[in-house]
């Protein structure tokens, strides 16, 4: 049977408009799950994994260093890696991570931060959802902070994870983290002051102190930033031949806003980078059975180079919210 030029061109058209919507179906963001890791990819580029089984220390170090939970790694658009694990000064820093370090519970105190001391940790406990739109992708996790100490097992603290990441923008791109705390038991979870706890981020090896720079939104630098407060932190230096940087932000309604940092100074472990929000620095934080906590956090991941002005801007916006 011979085709009309009439039919001919309808089938062309067909075609073309079942194209036309398979394309505007595509979404710019997608979840893939691998190796024990969920990635936000986008144009096959991985943006941010989340590590949701346990990875092992590297062999030869002690297994408590054993971790799920954390994010590794966070990569610039260009695919510029921006965090660290397994680091031999720290084998239990995780990328970025959000553990406490002093803490009490039924009259003992422990430290999930410090896991080699086999007092307690935390461990990812399922996936709550996945989904991804037209404008963003996100999905929400389980941890539960367990106690390890004396052989207990016991699941002291829930916290749900909701991490938002927004389709990307120029250079940059956006990730908005909310930490929902509620008790596990009947009794009350506690955390105490103390100088370092909280959202942490070990920075990539590549930089060290003279080639990376941070600003806060208070104005204070590498050399006098540590034990301030502040409401972002914009840190960012060379990646190769390029630069590129993250900052940090902390929401207005956020426990003890504006934030008490920790920021490893100039000289400390061989210039490599740490910076910590850590609201329970200065005062201590009870968490009551029944009641919900909430911490939220926004992360602007970029290329090139951003100004303290930029950040601030970044920082009104999300505080709106």
């Amino acid at each position: 049977m011979q085709l009309t030029k009439l039919s001919i061109l309808t089938l062309m058209v067909l075609f073309a408009f079942s194209f036309k919507a398979l394309s505007q179906n595509e979404k710019v963001l997608s979840v893939l799950k691998e190796k024990g890791i969920l990635s936000i990819v986008h144009k096959n580029q991985p943006l941010i994994g989340y590590q949701y089984e346990v990875l092992d220390p590297p062999e030869g170090v002690d297994p408590a260093f054993k971790r799920s939970g954390f994010f590794h790694p966070i990569n610039t658009l260009k695919g510029h890696r921006l965090t660290r694990i397994h680091a031999k000064d720290h084998y239990h820093h995780f990328g970025m991570w959000n553990p406490w370090t002093k803490t009490l519970f039924e009259g003992d105190t422990l430290d999930f931060w410090n896991i080699g001391g086999k007092q307690a940790t935390i461990r990812h406990s399922g996936f709550k959802n996945t989904n991804v739109t037209d404008d963003f992708a996100e999905y929400q996790m389980l941890h539960e902070h367990v106690v390890l100490k004396n052989n207990k097992n016991k699941v002291a603290l829930n916290e749900i994870q909701t991490v938002k990441i927004h389709n990307p923008k120029d250079n940059y791109y956006i990730i908005d983290l909310q930490f929902d705390y509620t008790c596990a038991t009947d009794s009350k979870f506690e955390i105490l002051a103390y100088r370092y706890q909280g959202l942490g981020w070990r920075a990539t090896e590549e930089w060290n102190d003279a080639n990376s720079s941070i600003i806060t939104s208070e104005g204070k630098t590498r050399k006098d930033a540590d034990n301030t407060t502040a409401k972002w932190m914009l840190y960012q230096g060379k990646l190769g031949n390029d630069k590129g940087g993250i900052i940090m932000l902390s929401h207005a309604q956020n426990y003890n806003h504006p934030e008490p940092i920790r920021v490893w100074p100039i000289g400390q472990h061989e210039g490599s980078v740490f910076i910590n929000f850590s609201p329970t620095k200065t005062k201590d934080w009870v968490f009551e059975p029944g009641k919900t906590y909430t911490l939220k956090y926004r992360l602007v991941v970029f290329d090139d180079e951003f100004t303290p002005t930029q950040a601030e801007t970044f920082w009104e916006e999300f505080t709106k919210q």
